[in-house]
């Protein structure tokens, strides 16, 4: 019982194709009782992991919900020496048309400069001095 109460914590994070595997490991393990609770915990342990590294990442999306949803953008361009400008858009969709577009531009304090290694077509290398770039983070709620 304690081994499925296991599968289902595992199985609730993962494709079917994944937790079926799972079950069929767990099934053969279940069958032989001579592997210890430990080497079960282990090797369960180490199939979650496995399973659960992927590279797809789901919440990227290549088109907007055009029936009802915000798209929104955010970009810093490099005005000069002392300034950036951010600027942020929301576009508003409904029913498959635009609704309306929110742009906001604010001017930012720049960051300077900073020196980074370039290479040019024939694989040379020299150090560069280039305008820092802010990083842009976003909680959404």
């Amino acid at each position: 019982m304690k081994h499925n109460l296991l599968i289902a914590k595992i199985w609730g994070g993962l494709a079917a194709p994944q937790a079926k595997t799972i079950q069929k490991v767990f099934n053969l393990i279940h069958q032989h009782k001579h592997m210890s609770r430990i080497t079960t915990t282990t090797l369960a342990a180490i199939l979650l992991v496995l399973f659960s590294c992927n590279d797809k990442n789901e919440d990227i999306t290549e088109d907007v919900n055009r029936k009802g949803a915000v798209e929104s953008s955010m970009s810093v361009e490099h005005i000069d020496s002392l300034h950036d400008l951010l600027i942020t858009k929301h576009t508003v969709w409904h029913n498959g048309a635009v609704a309306r577009v929110f742009e906001h531009r604010d001017t930012l304090p720049a960051l300077g400069d900073t020196l980074t290694e370039a290479e040019n077509n024939e694989g040379d290398t020299k150090q560069i001095l280039v305008k820092k770039d802010y990083e842009i983070f976003i909680t959404i709620k």
